[in-house]
């Protein structure tokens, strides 16, 4: 193969990349979960975008459609997540984004479960959950219409 051929294979590789922002709404300060998860996902091959602490819903949205991203994770332990998740998943469908996939890990009350997947997010993943759960889900998940059967 030549070099050129390489570079060409390498760059259709580099596309079927998942992309995914991991951001950290609010005020929370502690990011080391979030941290633990982006290294976990780059070693796994997807290309990985940390946005850093105290990200406004609209940082988080701009950041998925700047970076052409795939999946958003979003690290919550906070409490905020009634409050930041709704106006997240409201700026992706005025964005068009409604194809970006977005998960949600932190201190989550099994009570709000539903609540967030009847608004969109279709993974919440809560302390304990093996990160090959993670993964997978991501895998199976992105870059599909909410909604839609795999």
């Amino acid at each position: 193969m030549t070099l050129a051929a390489t570079s060409a294979v390498d760059a259709d590789k580099d596309m079927d990349k998942i992309r995914v922002i991991i951001a950290k709404p609010g005020l929370d300060g502690h990011d080391r979960g979030a941290k633990v998860i982006a290294r976990a996902l780059r070693d796994e091959g997807m290309e990985v975008i940390y946005t850093g602490l105290r990200q406004t819903p609209e940082q988080i949205v701009e950041a998925a459609l700047q970076e052409d991203a795939g999946v958003i994770g979003l690290s919550i332990l906070s409490g905020a997540h009634n409050h930041v998740c709704p106006r997240v998943m409201e700026l992706l469908r005025e964005k068009g984004l409604d194809d970006v996939l977005v998960v949600l890990g932190g201190i989550i009350p099994d009570a709000d479960l539903a609540r967030l997947r009847a608004i969109g997010i279709e993974g919440v993943f809560q302390p304990g959950t093996p990160m090959r759960s993670i993964v997978s889900f991501i895998r199976e998940h992105h870059r599909r219409v909410p909604g839609e059967v795999p």
